[in-house]
């Protein structure tokens, strides 16, 4: 299987009219965004929609195995939200490593609202292709 790029990924894709256009930074074996979700990204009034949240959870794992060097795809991943991320806040997305075995990358990503608290966790298996 070939991964190929154009520009269109939902979250990170810069020619993505519809997309988040992201801006990723790779920090002391972390990566790391910055995403402030708007109106658009709700489920309930003034929250965002648990599968945006989860999106962007996978995207700062997979991106970061990709800055890694791997070439891999989401296999499983496990997404535990843990309180609102308010609309018009600012949330701070982290992915690291856990393990590399093989084809397999163990990650885990979290992100924080601007007090810093957790409202979202993630943990994500990795595939190399």
């Amino acid at each position: 299987m070939e991964l190929q790029d154009n520009g269109m990924c939902f979250v990170c894709g810069p020619k993505n009219p519809i997309g988040l256009k992201l801006k990723f930074e790779l920090k002391d074996g972390e990566y790391i965004t910055r995403f402030t979700p708007r109106v658009e990204h709700q489920g309930f009034l003034g929250i965002t929609h648990g599968g945006i949240v989860s999106t962007v959870l996978d995207e700062v794992m997979a991106r970061l195995v990709y800055a890694l060097g791997h070439r891999a795809v989401t296999a499983e991943m496990t997404i535990r939200l843990k309180k609102p991320a308010v609309t018009g806040e600012e949330h701070t997305f982290i992915g690291r490593v856990l393990s590399e075995s093989g084809r397999v990358v163990q990650c885990a990503a979290e992100a924080r609202n601007s007090a810093g608290e957790l409202v979202a966790e993630a943990t994500g298996r990795m595939v190399k292709v």
